[in-house]
Formats: C-alpha cells, structure tokens, sequence
C-alpha cells in the first residue's frame, strides 16, 4: 500500500497509519479496480481478467501453481525462523 502511495515506512505520514487505514485504503483500491472493469466492454474485459506475465504480457496458464516460487528457499527460510 506504501507503495502505491510512494511512501516510505519510516515517513511519519506512513507510521502515523493504522490498521483500519491499510484496510480502508486496499477497500478503495479493489472498489475502483472493479470499477475500471465494469466500463469495459465484454470482449475487453475477459482479455483485461486473463493472468499475464507483467514483463512480456505473455498469457499465464491458471494452474494455481507459481513457476517461480522456490520451494527449496522457502523451507530453508522456514527452518531458519525456527531456530
């Protein structure tokens, strides 16, 4: 959210944030993404909803799996929290 805002986290504006402002602002945002959606027209829309890969804009097979996800570094990281 910070970042949509090109806000640092030690900015005071930032720290002086509570919960219930992330979660009014995230509210706001999904509002508006839906909002963009419904001016689109059906064809534009379901092209708009597809998974595409943000640098080439190459079509995302859905497979609920993210390629680049590293399982291995996420079990050491896990273990390491552990300890």
């Amino acid at each position: 959210m910070l970042k949509q805002f090109g806000a640092l986290p030690t900015e005071r504006r930032a720290r002086q944030m509570k919960e219930r402002d992330y979660l009014w602002c995230l509210l706001n945002q999904l509002l508006d993404d839906q909002e963009e959606l419904d001016q689109l027209c059906p064809t534009c829309r379901a092209e708009a909803e597809q998974e595409r890969c943000p640098g080439c804009g190459a079509l995302i097979q859905a497979s609920g799996v993210n390629p680049s996800f590293d399982m291995e570094r996420f079990r050491r990281l896990k273990e390491d929290e552990g300890t």
